[in-house]
Parts: C-alpha cells; sequence; structure tokens
C-alpha cells in the first residue's frame, strides 16, 4: 500500500512542520569496522520528496504524538526512545534551553526500512526546534549532537545530495543531481541491519573513487550508479530473500533506469525518467505486487529539501 507524503506547508495547526524526506544510498560501500562496531562507509546519499512529517508546538513539556498510515509500526515500543523525543532533549541540552514542545510525527515510511526514516524524523525534528524555540547553535556542535542519535541524522540533518564518509560524520555536497522519478518498494518484511553487517562476513571494498557524472539526466545519473553498487545487497538477499525479488520486478520494468536497494534494505529504489514515469510503474506494480509490499513514487529532490 502506498500513501507518501510529500513536502508541505511549514505551518499548519499544529505549528512548525518540517519534512522529513526518504534517505536513498545511491550507492554504498563498506570500507572496515571499527574497534566500537560502527562501520565505515562511502555512500551517495540523495532525498526524495516522500516521506515522513513533524511538526512542534509551543508546550510546557515534551511530548510526542504519532500519527500517520505507518504508525502502528511503532506501536508497542518505548515512545520516550523515539529518536524525534531524543532529539529534541539533545537539542535542550545543546542549547541551554527549557522549554517543551508538544512534538507529533505522522509516519508514512516504513519503520526500519533501510531509507533513513527514524534519523530523517529526528534531523525534521531539530530543524522544526530550533525555529520554534529560536535558537542557533553552532553548525558544528549541532551536527556532532546529530551524530550522537545516529550515523545518518547528520546527513538528514544536512538534507542535501552529499557523499558520506567515516561513519556518516563527513559530507561532502556533491551539487545538484538530475532531475529524476524515484520509486520506492518495501517487501514488508524487516531486514536487521545488524544480521546484514554480520552475513557481510568482514568483506570490505576500496572508496568508490572520483564519482561519474550526476547529471544533466536522469540516464546520466543511472549510468555512474551502475559503476557503484551497495555491498550490503548479497547479505540482505541472504537474509531476507524477498528484497532479491523487488530488485528483480524492478529492473524487469521498462520505465526503470537503475534499481538497487537502499542502506542495509529492504527498501529497494528505482529512479526513472521522472515523476510521471514512477507513478505509472508504481501503479502497475500495485496490481502485480504481494499485498505486503509497500510502494510509493515520487522524485528525487535534486539539491535538498524544501522547507
Amino acid at each position: 500500500m502506498n500513501d507518501p507524503a510529500t513536502p508541505g506547508p511549514s505551518v499548519t495547526p499544529l505549528g512548525l512542520r518540517r519534512s522529513a524526506p526518504a534517505k536513498i544510498n545511491l550507492s554504498l560501500k563498506i570500507l572496515g569496522r571499527r574497534d566500537d562496531g560502527y562501520h565505515l562507509l562511502d555512500s551517495l546519499v540523495a532525498f526524495a520528496d516522500i516521506g515522513d512529517r513533524v511538526s512542534a508546538a509551543p508546550a510546557g513539556d515534551l511530548s510526542l504524538c504519532v500519527t500517520g498510515p505507518r504508525a502502528g509500526d511503532l506501536a508497542g515500543l518505548p515512545s520516550d526512545d523515539n529518536l524525534v523525543l531524543r532529539a529534541a532533549r539533545a537539542l535542550r541540552r545543546l542549547s541551554g534551553v527549557r522549554a517543551g514542545a508538544a512534538l507529533t510525527l505522522e509516519k508514512h515510511l516504513p519503520a526500519a526500512g533501510g531509507i533513513g526514516g527514524g534519523s530523517s524524523d529526528a534531523a525534521a525534528a531539530l530543524r522544526a526546534l530550533t525555529t520554534l524555540w529560536n535558537v542557533a547553535p553552532d553548525p558544528a556542535a549541532l551536527a556532532e549532537a546529530a551524530l550522537t542519535l545516529g550515523a545518518d541524522v547528520p546527513v538528514c540533518l544536512a538534507c542535501e545530495p552529499a557523499r558520506m564518509g567515516g561513519i556518516g560524520e563527513r559530507l561532502t555536497p556533491v551539487g545538484p543531481l538530475a532531475p529524476a522519478g524515484v520509486l520506492l518498494v518495501n517487501p514488508g518484511v524487516a531486514t536487521p541491519t545488524g544480521t546484514v553487517f554480520r552475513a557481510l562476513r568482514g568483506r570490505i571494498s576500496a572508496p568508490s573513487g572520483t564519482l561519474g557524472p550526476l547529471g544533466p539526466t536522469a540516464r546520466d545519473l543511472a549510468a555512474t550508479l551502475r559503476g557503484l553498487g551497495n555491498d550490503l545487497t548479497d547479505p540482505a538477499i541472504e537474509t531476507t530473500p524477498s528484497v532479491g525479488s523487488v530488485l528483480q520486478a524492478l529492473t524487469a520494468e521498462p520505465e526503470s533506469l537503475f534499481a538497487a536497494m537502499s542502506g542495509s534494505g529492504a527498501t529497494c529504489f528505482a529512479l526513472t525518467e521522472d515523476r510521471a514515469s514512477a507513478e505509472a510503474l508504481a501503479a502497475r506494480l500495485r496490481g502485480t505486487a504481494p499485498g505486503a509490499w509497500w510502494i510509493a513514487a515520487g522524485a528525487l529532490l535534486t539539491e535538498g529539501v524544501p522547507e
């Protein structure tokens, strides 16, 4: 089932609203593993105009309400440990404010899907609360605080196409991407990140080197991505065979210029010429795909998220 959220107005009856777009690892190389267990990455990251939304309104204390079609993904999990609330607490510590906020997370992205749902939610909360609380933390300090929340939070906070290195803290903007449609498909089966990394069995890659053209057309971008790849794809398919079924389905479609898995899965993506092509592909897949598959069509954010 598909219920994508696209960026909308910044002010709603709930207060300030910020988009939390899906993060897509267009490529992902695993370069090694630190003693603390974190893996060293070389990844080209982009964002789609499909995602969650985070709203923040003035309040005496911090609270979080989770709504939206994927709210059930978080049912049973302690809300006090949600990354949105953890981000709010981190910003209070960093800025020294004592203000509260009534936070609302409108959940559209599948949880633990390899598209940075929780990380993007945390980043959106940080962007909303710096405005609500009228604080302007030092950018480097804010990025460091974001990293304590998760390796993907800094790139989601920057929310622009970037090459990500280290464990996620080294970001190099790559400039505008070619306009392209994007289709996201999740088979509805969790792929635990730890399990996927264990299936990697210590295999490491060399960095990707200089990137090829990222435009001016979607076909140029797709041609560059075909030479990169995702090191976690085979381990994820070994762990969750339905990932392979999704990739096979996407690769076979005429609109698909390039298909791959994002992050550690299970969400996969296909790039198309434009949004209309992605929507046409989504409509056709919904008629043939298993009911558990989550399917959402949109477009790449070529330069970053509009607020």
